[in-house]
């Protein structure tokens, strides 16, 4: 059938149902219909799927797609099935077959009724499946997920590098290459592994106007934040995505003690717990997956309200790719993302084993990943020049979705900052990456700098007024407006443009805001900045200390061994009126809330009642003890009396680690019987003493107690004495 016989609209109608396609799409059914090289980039949700599926449906022989997972061709398999009558029309072709389906696959093609077969790239290197395909009529060959071809994609598979090869082997059929995600360099390389230089090109726009993008700083309580956010969209759907498995598990957990319907996905599920979780998320039995990059592949839900990353991702692509599963239906999605610096240095050291192209590659798109993270511009902005799209933040649509454009940070005139770093960069020609063009400015060393003696130049510390921060957050507004180019292929060398040329010539205003600082607060100034955006109940805190000192002198203790002051700061800020309740607040576990709590918590009741306060439900988040395995494991190798040495190295902890979650258990109101390892440092005269010390002292400070005792013991003696004096006295 040619192209021209074939009336488009009226085979989209009896198909799909549509009445008109949808952006490009028609552009690119053509171009395949008339049987010409094909590449096209269409964002998720862009209707991809469709510009093959169609042709494929019209044209005379099969059209083979290849796809990178199962999962996702079972998917379109039966999507196309449930179009047509004939069970045949669509086939895979896989490992997961019996010979008895293999065999009806091949007669469904042989016999012209198959219109589309889904292939893996493994299954196409297998000789006997190439052999038996030279032989029928193919239509076509797509390529979906073409970016997995590229080294510079962010899931690049080997096994697809020899795909066209293997094309080569069916005869001259023509060649259709698609992806959701593509940066110029790494179009560049499809076309080129793809041998198809000449195909014709479609490319529709990045912007996701009804996307808004949002970074947080990642502190100790992210926990309660994301169960905070995912409450404002209680019965919507949304997906929290994290790097691992463990960590699945543990928000997973969290999100359920706390009464959000949630399931985990990763791959370490068996297969029919994944495919009941999906079903489940998509037939809307349960709101939230929490998952790892494993899900969402092909997943078409169009209704997701959020996209959380627990995680930053290894890429800008993969993020594009993940928040691209909310607001499919045009609706708006919120795209939040947890950023701390601490995580990009995981990811690098993740990547230390590897090859040293393959570590050059990845350090590269790590550091665009920090780059969007922790820039104060238009996140849009930064996203689409990513992917080689202008966007006028301005006029451009969805300007204003993102955290960046609302909350604004200070501008200030960097005309001449620009000229010094663009003189910089063209002085130093043109060979170094943003770091050692940050060092010249700064007039720091380094070996790079010391090989190709900029140190002895007279531009070396021209910058020097200003750190590093600042050249920093600079380059990258200057990326962004086009004055400087990174070279990818030389990993991020930065080059002068035509524009930046310009400007040296005639400078004009540029106006730079400074980057974020996601500095990772620690526990104690995490409790205290959430306290100041909701001011300490002082009047409270008194009330409590007070019934603190009463408890503790009924019971012959001192005030510490009853709860710690973060622990009644944190009362004043969440207002616990149940046990359970009390249990959720900082330092309290379940056993010391049972013990201690009842006339706390009566009294903030009281209290709440009679001053009419509005309680921070949301405050008080549940937790599952995430973590609660470690605790689990030291709590029964105590009981076992085993070295605390080597429960530590089990565990790869050191022994202040060991200690600190030691401390927690037993202020948490859980036994600990360490007496059998303190009798091996301590004899029972010197227990005694540091006994005596913690009874009669007015706080439990281990600085203090270092004092007092004068370099008779060191600080591990006297944290274990204190676990011991709170685990008999207190517990």
């Amino acid at each position: 059938m040619k192209s021209t016989e074939i009336d488009l609209y009226k085979e989209l109608k009896k198909y799909f149902g549509f009445n008109k396609f949808k952006g490009l799409q028609e552009d690119v059914v053509t171009s395949i219909i008339s049987g010409h090289n094909t590449f096209v980039i269409m964002p998720t949700g862009g209707g991809k799927s469709l510009c093959y599926q169609l042709p494929a449906l019209v044209l005379n022989g099969t059209a083979i797609v290849v796809s990178p997972l199962i999962a996702l061709m079972k998917n379109q398999v039966d999507a196309i099935r449930s179009l047509s009558s004939e069970f045949g029309v669509a086939h895979v072709l896989n490992s997961s077959l019996t010979k008895t389906e293999i065999n009806q696959v091949k007669q469904d093609i042989t016999s012209g009724l198959t219109k589309l077969l889904y292939v893996a790239p493994e299954s196409l290197t297998k000789e006997e499946y190439v052999n038996f395909l030279k032989g029928v009529d193919i239509s076509f060959v797509a390529i979906d997920e073409a970016h997995c071809i590229s080294e510079w994609g962010h899931d690049f598979r080997p096994e697809y590098r020899n795909l066209r090869n293997i094309i080569k082997q069916l005869g001259d059929v023509p060649v259709i290459g698609l992806t959701a995600t593509a940066t110029p360099k790494v179009q560049e390389d499809i076309l080129k592994n793809l041998d198809m230089p000449n195909a014709n090109t479609f490319k529709a726009s990045f912007n996701r106007p009804n996307l808004y993008y949002e970074v947080r700083t990642k502190t100790k309580n992210i926990e309660s934040d994301i169960i905070r956010f995912v409450r404002q969209y209680k019965g919507k759907s949304g997906v929290i995505y994290c790097l691992s498995r463990k960590k699945v598990e543990e928000i997973a957990q969290v999100l359920q003690v706390n009464g959000i319907s949630a399931v985990p996905y990763h791959a370490g599920l068996d297969g029919k717990t994944r495919a009941r979780h999906q079903d489940m998320f998509l037939m809307e039995d349960v709101d939230v997956v929490v998952a790892t990059i494993a899900f969402g592949m092909g997943i078409d839900k169009p209704d997701v309200r959020f996209v959380i990353h627990h995680d930053i991702p290894k890429s800008l692509e993969s993020y594009y790719q993940e928040t691209g599963r909310a607001g499919r239906d045009g609706g708006e999605g919120h795209c939040l993302a947890y950023y701390s610096y601490k995580d990009i240095e995981k990811l690098e050291k993740f990547m230390s084993g590897k090859p040293i192209a393959e570590q050059e590659i990845g350090y590269a798109l790590l550091q665009e990943v920090v780059a969007y993270a922790e820039t104060s511009m238009s996140r849009r902005k930064f996203l689409l020049h990513y992917f080689g799209e202008e966007f006028d933040e301005e006029t451009g649509e969805g300007a204003d979705m993102d955290d960046n454009v609302r909350n604004p940070k200070k501008k200030v005139e960097a005309k001449g900052q620009v000229v010094t770093l663009l003189e910089t960069v063209r002085e130093t020609r043109q060979s170094y990456k943003a770091k050692e063009v940050i060092f010249t400015l700064l007039g720091k060393v380094n070996a790079v700098i010391k090989s190709h003696r900029t140190d002895a130049h007279p531009i070396f510390g021209k910058g020097a007024a200003f750190d590093e921060k600042f050249w920093m957050a600079l380059i990258r507004q200057v990326l962004v407006e086009g004055y400087l180019s990174k070279d990818i292929e030389s990993y991020g060398v930065i080059k002068l443009t035509p524009k930046g040329e310009e400007f040296i010539a005639n400078p004009e205003s540029f106006m730079m805001s400074e980057d974020h600082d996601y500095g990772e607060k620690d526990e104690e100034t995490a409790v205290t900045t959430s306290k100041s955006s909701a001011v300490l109940d002082e009047v409270l805190i008194g009330m409590l200390k007070d019934l603190r000192k009463k408890v503790a002198k009924k019971l012959g203790v001192p005030p510490f061994v009853v709860f710690q002051d973060p622990s009644l700061e944190d009362m004043a800020l969440k207002y616990p009126i149940t046990v359970e309740e009390l249990s959720g607040v900082h330092g309290v576990g379940e056993g010391k809330a049972k013990k201690y709590g009842k006339e706390f918590v009566e009294l903030i009741a009281r209290y709440v009642e009679d001053n009419d306060i509005m309680r921070p439900d949301d405050l008080v988040v549940k937790s599952t003890g995430a973590n609660s395995g470690l605790k689990l494991y030291i709590i029964q190798n105590i009981d076992r009396k085993l070295s605390l040495n080597d429960i530590a190295k089990a565990k790869g902890l050191d022994m202040d680690a060991l200690l600190k979650e030691m401390e927690q258990i037993v202020y948490s109101g859980t036994r600990l019987n360490i007496k059998y390892w303190i009798d091996e440092i301590l004899d029972e005269d010197q227990q005694e003493e540091i006994q005596d010390y913690f009874m009669e002292s007015e706080s439990d400070n281990i600085k203090a107690a270092l004092k007092e005792f004068d370099g008779d013991y060191d600080t591990e003696e006297l944290r274990l004495m204190r676990i011991k004096f709170i685990s008999e006295v207190a517990n």
